[in-house]
């Protein structure tokens, strides 16, 4: 199936916008268990356009999860297994030289993976810089670069990438540049006694739930336009900045926390998320206004990940997490 173009997105009504998230959210649940939190957080990103890094140890359904969302939403899915050995034209493509019926050769293009609506980045971590940044050249542009000629990604274009823990053998930490261009980082917790009976019911049985489309390519972009039009207060727009300035060591008046712990704080597409996804978050709630507590209930995945520690927070193992909590402690709405 190959990746397509949405056409110009339809109009579309606060109350469409949950009925459909809700109904997006069900289907997936059909297969995925638990993990609420991450399932939300997943399809925020992708409401608002942006990209979406999981961590959490091999084997809680990671995989499985985004491909659940490319069927939910009748989008075409690829997998890229990343590995030390993967060079970036495994991901983007190539040219090749082909041969026709008279000898004549010439270039063909053949498209990598990048090439479909909803990429999943398989243990990001584990290949070089190098094919790293590939992949987050096309997540940033949309766009790659194949042999001097340009070519555009499809709309919707959405990269989930997972990344195991960095104490994990054979990692390549994501440099700092690169983590600011996901938009939010949300944690996979192993699941509980519930939910792994829930899934051991569902995966040792001869037939397996199936999900269900509950949503397209051009529904989802209107989605993302109803979600630009919420109204902020300017004292909300100016909490997100506080916030994104209290990650700053460098800045006077910064908590203690981070005067101790932080290197380097959020960049402003660290406000430009929470913003994003406060807007999302009151559609979800029934307003057409973004408020304070939008923004305080989704500033953890929209800043763990750009709050980067010094030496001392790394050696005494300060989860960025406590980080983010101590901040919005202090920094009142």
């Amino acid at each position: 199936m190959h990746a397509h173009d949405a056409p110009n997105p339809p109009e579309m009504s606060p109350d469409q916008f949950r009925e459909v998230f809700q109904r997006i959210e069900t289907s997936i649940h059909r297969v995925v268990v638990g993990m609420d939190e991450v399932v939300r957080g997943c399809l925020m990103g992708l409401v608002a356009g942006g990209n979406v890094l999981l961590e959490g140890v091999p084997g809680l359904g990671k995989t499985l999860l985004v491909k659940s969302i490319g069927d939910a939403l009748s989008l075409s899915f690829a997998r890229i297994q990343f590995t030390p050995d993967l060079m970036p034209a495994d991901i983007t493509g190539t040219k090749l030289v082909v041969e026709d019926e008279h000898g004549r050769k010439s270039f063909q293009l053949h498209r990598g993976p990048v090439f479909h609506n909803v990429v999943l980045a398989d243990e990001v971590n584990r290949a070089t810089p190098k094919t790293q940044s590939a992949m987050l050249e096309a997540m940033q542009e949309r766009q790659v670069t194949i042999l001097g000629e340009t070519l555009q990604l499809p709309r919707p274009f959405f990269v989930v990438a997972t990344q195991n823990p960095l104490e994990m053998d054979g990692t390549y930490p994501l440099p700092e540049a690169q983590l600011d261009r996901f938009f939010f980082k949300l944690t996979v917790d192993f699941p509980g006694l519930q939910d792994l009976r829930t899934i051991l019911d569902r995966t040792t049985k001869r037939e397996a739930p199936q999900v269900t489309s509950a949503c397209d390519g051009p529904t989802l972009l209107a989605m993302g336009q109803l979600a630009r039009d919420v109204m902020v207060k300017q004292e909300v727009v100016d909490y997100a900045i506080r916030l994104v300035l209290a990650t700053h060591p460098e800045i006077d008046g910064a908590p203690a926390i981070t005067q101790q712990y932080v290197r380097y704080g959020a960049s402003p597409r660290g406000a430009q998320a929470m913003l994003l996804a406060a807007k999302i978050r009151a559609l979800l709630e029934g307003r057409v206004n973004a408020s304070h507590g939008d923004i305080e209930a989704i500033a953890r995945p929209a800043l763990r990940h750009r709050v980067i520690l010094n030496f001392e927070g790394e050696a005494e193992g300060v989860p960025a997490d406590h980080v983010v909590a101590q901040i919005l402690s202090a920094v009142r709405p």
